[in-house]
């Protein structure tokens, strides 16, 4: 009799996990392309639209439709209808244009940075980013770069946004009467604050041409009398605004190498009265720096993108406490754009 297969339990399982990996840009370059072409908007106002309707209103063949479609229903972005496809609640909150949590852009944003990645052996041999030319100028913020200006932003935003939300539930900042945020971009935070804190008042802290490309999403936001734009360049300006109580750094200090990000937390305390309160909102890598594994990527992404990388709780703290801060402490939370928050006060 034939004796049944004996399995060696060192033996690794078939690579699978190594095969999603592998197939990772796949999938991100498929909700790219069909984020680009609005297809989800599309599926919004015309459920069940059937492939060769897809197809000619894009001005495209129905196999290469239908593959797209495919591939987005086995990303679980859709859903077959009948003989089209739908989206599904995931998609319709996140992905249709004009809605009031659409990623879109942030989506798009990634994906015009995917040049870099495709040069991440340049990156890691040369400790340069490959995301810009760091021979014409100095980082990626540039006034200049039409696609930044039109995406950019805007895909901080999506970012940002639902990070602010969650970072209210976990830090009570009812006490806090002036925020000051530091390179607050499209003024995510500051509009999310400012609508769970109805005595706070906000000042975004930006490149003059971020605030005039701010202004309109703060006016929408009804909060114009609340949120004040400030241009200034905090790498540059000798010093920051006075006047807050607080000072915000969201999705800041990932951009900037060390000596950079001390010579920031000092402006920041010497702008702040004693007993003012910073905030250091950031996808946090553990200590031991074995992950999580967003954080990792997203330090890996800087890389390619800046001179900065995704910091530890513990990197943060230390910064804090030699520069002056006390009763430092980190919350966490879960959102797209930061998983915590490193909290001190002004000695």
């Amino acid at each position: 009799m034939e004796e049944d297969a004996v399995t060696d339990p060192g033996t690794p399982a078939p690579p699978h996990r190594l095969m999603d990996i592998v197939s990772g840009l796949w999938a991100a370059k498929a909700l790219a392309v069909a984020t680009r072409m609005d297809l989800f908007s599309d599926l919004s106002a015309a459920p069940g639209l059937p492939v060769a309707e897809v197809a000619a209103r894009h001005g495209i063949a129905e196999r290469p439709a239908e593959l797209l479609l495919t591939a987005c229903a086995g990303l679980g972005l859709l859903v077959r209808e009948d003989e089209g496809y739908a989206n599904t609640p995931e998609a319709e909150t996140y992905l249709v244009r004009g809605r009031p949590e659409y990623f879109g852009d942030a989506v798009l944003s990634f994906d015009h940075r995917y040049a870099g990645w495709m040069r991440l052996d340049e990156a890691v041999a040369g400790n340069v980013p490959t995301n810009f030319d760091p021979r014409a100028k100095e980082s990626m913020f540039d006034a200049q770069d039409a696609l930044l200006k039109k995406t950019y932003w805007s895909s901080m935003y999506a970012l940002s946004a639902p990070s602010a939300r969650a970072l209210a539930e976990v830090l009570g900042l009812g006490g806090v009467r002036r925020l000051l945020d530091v390179g607050g971009g499209a003024a995510a935070y500051d509009i999310e604050l400012c609508r769970r804190y109805p005595d706070l008042r906000a000042t975004v802290l930006d490149l003059p041409f971020v605030c005039e490309l701010t202004r309109e999403r703060v006016e929408e936001a009804g909060l114009g009398d609340r949120i004040s734009l400030t241009p200034g360049d905090f790498l540059r300006d000798a010093a920051l605004p006075t006047g807050h109580d607080a000072v915000l750094l969201s999705q800041i200090m990932h951009n900037w190498d060390e000596p950079t990000n001390r010579a920031i937390l000092h402006k920041c305390h010497a702008a702040l009265p004693p007993g003012g309160l910073i905030v250091i909102s950031e996808l946090l890598v553990d200590d031991t720096k074995d992950g999580p594994l967003l954080p990792a990527l997203m330090s890996l992404h800087m890389l390619v993108s800046t001179w900065g990388q995704n910091y530890t709780p513990s990197e943060y703290e230390r910064w804090l406490t030699e520069t002056g801060f006390t009763n430092v402490r980190t919350v966490r939370f879960s959102a797209p754009g930061a998983d915590g928050a490193v909290v001190g006060v002004k000695g």
